[in-house]
């Protein structure tokens, strides 16, 4: 078959221009399947972005409807003595803290000698390591050791005591110290057993204390410098001797922050929701969503659940707290009230939000509500998955239609090929013709 630049050779007409002309014109049966494509893909797009914004919404609400929030406490310390970490089980409530002692570990020094020099030849040795609680233990020495053999010896056992090397200047001592605070943690005695020129200079002996300190006049004593329940649900770190104060109280500021985090993230789902379906009467020009029903039932339920009252004779509805819904849809905060709420209605406020008993409060509502939008099935998850077969099936017509069109621009090319040639010869006929009416001439 000849190819498209040879046509027109034979019959002397324009037929590449107008097989061009032609599968140019077939061409134009894909535009509306193109935008059609266009169209579906930002369909899709679009309600990634409503998932998206209903995701943020769920997890605001999954935040406001867990009750540890409401119990959440927050520790402030004056003073430089101790510091304070509070759980959720700590009570509220002001502690004045004095630390008279600080928990020391004891420590113990050998006499010098040389860092170098074999303390066991030929033989092994050992040491005893007794503590204050009563723990014992042989540490064998192997044979042939020196002063940082020992130390790794001490390191490598589980006594309760660890071992350094010590220069005093012209010497070399081997310093042992107990691994935890406190008296009972303190070492009793340590013997050495057939390790020549070692043994102890109790001048360096430094015995281990617990700490001492007073909780609101009540005397405390602790191993440890990290004094747990001294204060119901509170850890006191001590760093030095002195007064402070320790206050515990109700955190406040995480509350607020989940109230207005999911009051924004409505809002901006609201205002997702709106460009996504707005429409410009002078541009026409209109959001990908325009009339979508997904779109307008997610919006109405959620609303509708925010609106919702929940049994009870406490605080019923989010006006209640001073949230309410303005003309365009969107929450707006009384912050006046909101704190006057927090300051006197603690128990009811958390009751609103995540109920009690059997009741399921608002903010559990909503989650429930976005859990079943955004689930397998769906209705969100629905329409994209309809939205995707839709560009598939687009995906599909496009192809089939480009196979039909190069089927017709070929059946062209076969059709211009034979005009070609019987054109090219009835040329010869002609010519031969008329040059035989002229010899007769």
């Amino acid at each position: 078959m000849a190819s498209i630049a040879s046509l027109g050779v034979g019959s002397g007409l324009d037929l590449n221009g107008l097989l061009d002309q032609l599968q140019e014109a077939e061409q134009q049966k894909l535009v509306p399947i193109r935008q059609q494509q266009a169209d579906q893909d930002a369909k899709i797009s679009a309600y990634g972005q409503l998932q998206g914004a209903l995701s943020k919404v769920q997890s605001s609400a999954s935040n406001l409807n867990d009750p540890e929030l409401f119990n959440s406490v927050t520790s402030d310390v004056e003073g430089d003595s101790v510091s304070a970490a509070a759980t959720p089980d700590a009570p509220p409530g002001r502690y004045d803290v004095d630390v008279t002692q600080l928990a020391t570990a004891s420590s113990i020094a050998t006499q010098g000698v040389d860092e170098e020099a074999v303390l066991n030849a030929g033989a092994e040795a050992s040491l005893d390591v007794t503590l204050n609680d009563g723990t014992a233990q042989n540490i064998t020495v192997e044979a042939d050791s020196t002063l940082s053999d020992v130390r790794d010896a001490i390191n490598a056992s589980d006594s309760g005591v660890s071992a350094s090397i010590v220069f005093d200047g012209s010497q070399s001592r081997l310093a042992i110290a107990s691994e935890s605070t406190g008296a009972e943690a303190g070492i009793n005695s340590v013997t050495f057993n057939g390790l020549d020129g070692l043994a102890l200079d109790t001048a360096t002996e430094i015995q281990g204390q617990d700490a001492k300190l007073d909780v609101n006049g009540i005397a405390i004593t602790s191993d440890s410098n990290q004094v747990e329940e001294a204060i119901q649900g509170t850890t006191l770190s001590l760093s030095e001797t002195g007064q402070s104060t320790v206050t515990v109280e109700r955190d406040d500021g995480a509350i607020r922050d989940a109230i207005t985090g999911f009051v924004d993230s409505y809002n901006s789902m609201k205002s997702t929701a709106d460009d996504l379906t707005s429409f410009d009467a002078e541009s026409g020009d209109a959001g990908e969503l325009l009339g979508d029903g997904t779109t307008r039932m997610a919006e109405t339920q959620l609303r509708s659940t925010l609106a919702s009252s929940v049994e009870g004779d406490g605080l019923n509805t989010l006006s209640d707290i001073g949230i309410s819904m303005n003309v365009d849809g969107e929450l707006e905060v009384d912050d006046e009230k909101l704190d006057d709420v927090m300051a006197n209605q603690p128990g009811e406020l958390q009751a609103l939000f995540t109920g009690t008993g059997d009741t399921v409060g608002i903010a559990g509502r909503a989650e429930e509500e976005l859990d079943t939008m955004l689930g397998d099935n769906g209705m969100v998850e629905n329409a994209v998955t309809g939205a995707e077969e839709q560009m598939a099936r687009l995906d599909e017509r496009y192809s089939s239609m480009q196979d039909s069109i190069s089927s017709t621009v070929d059946r062209y090319r076969t059709q211009f090929q034979e005009l070609d040639s019987m054109v090219a010869e009835m040329n010869q006929t002609s010519s031969y013709l008329t040059q035989q009416l002229s010899a007769l001439g």
